[in-house]
């Protein structure tokens, strides 16, 4: 699997995640799923940056973003 794809993915896992652990503090309940969902978007986005160091910075994340997203033909 393609490393611009992992950390795409990985961070959009996290970003999907905010919403899911804010309702459950609201509703009182232990964010487990939210929490092992984080855990597995920064182990994702961990691997790619640890793969191609120099690749991912804030600068180039919206190039990467592109870049999977005309992959897919988007």
């Amino acid at each position: 699997m393609d490393t611009d794809l992992i950390f795409v993915v990985g961070v959009l896992f996290g970003l999907l995640a905010i919403p899911a652990i804010i309702s459950a503090f609201v509703d009182g309940r232990v964010p487990r799923a939210p929490a092992l969902i984080v855990m597995l978007a920064a182990l994702m986005v961990g691997y790619a940056v640890q793969s191609r160091p120099a690749a991912y910075t804030f600068d180039t994340a919206p190039d990467v973003l592109m870049r999977v997203l005309v992959g897919f033909g988007l």
